[in-house]
């Protein structure tokens, strides 16, 4: 009997730019070899939103026109959970902060405590959402992610200060992006690398964002834009 497919949870991946080098390069680390979901595949930091995320403080909302197109066909509430766990991902995964100095009001999340000791909020004005997959059937685990883009400069601190990162991933390394394609990569991270290349030195979020979406029934590569989902059938 075929096993039940996987649910699908909903997810956030960030995407750090730094273009202080001769190329452009993107932060990337490497899954455990027995991690249930893509092992031993270079990735960006990210993962599932939790509760908290909903609920925490923001110190700068995401920009308008990301808000908008990550409303587009989910729940009008979830750009805020996103946004909070792209932030809280890249800190768990990378010990890097995106925020600003302020202290919290009330209780702190417990996944948010070692974040919070440091005395910022988290802040995602300058992220920016520019691509959304969702994890085809038959895998072990499925997500909806929706991948943020952010430069470098953005980051609290050092950038190649990774000694506050879990071991979710190991061989933290700024990967420029001529170079990516060499290590053993997940095919959907192929394709986003391509769209942040296209995108390195434009600042400003783009107004169509790319969604590659597989159900039970087939592939569809589609845009979301704001005038309604454009779409094509993949192979």
């Amino acid at each position: 009997m075929t096993p039940p497919d996987a649910p699908i949870r909903n997810a956030a991946t960030v995407i750090v730019l730094r273009k202080d080098g001769p190329a452009p390069s993107v932060l990337m680390g490497q899954r455990g070899a027995s991690a249930a979901f893509m092992p031993s595949k270079f990735v960006f930091p990210g993962g599932a939103i939790d509760p908290d995320d909903a609920t925490v403080p923001l110190a700068g909302a995401l920009p308008d026109i990301c808000a908008q197109r990550l409303c587009e066909d989910c729940a009008p509430d979830l750009g805020h959970a996103l946004a909070a766990a792209a932030i809280r991902e890249l800190w768990e995964e990378a010990g890097l902060i995106i925020g600003r100095s302020g202290t919290w009001t009330g209780a702190v999340p417990p996944d948010w405590a070692s974040f919070a000791a440091r005395g910022h909020l988290p802040d995602a004005g300058a992220l920016q959402f520019v691509f959304r997959a969702i994890t085809p059937p038959g895998r072990p685990r499925r997500f909806d992610a929706r991948f943020f883009l952010i430069d470098a400069d953005h980051i609290v601190g050092d950038p190649d200060d990774f000694s506050a990162a879990t071991d979710e991933l190991s061989h933290l390394q700024w990967v420029p992006l001529p170079e990516a394609r060499r290590f053993d990569l997940p095919f959907i991270t192929e394709v986003v690398l391509a769209e942040v290349a296209a995108r390195a030195h434009d600042p400003a979020p783009p107004a169509s964002v790319p969604f590659f979406r597989n159900d039970d029934e087939e592939s569809l590569f589609l845009r979301l834009s704001g005038r309604g989902p454009l779409q094509s059938r993949m192979p």
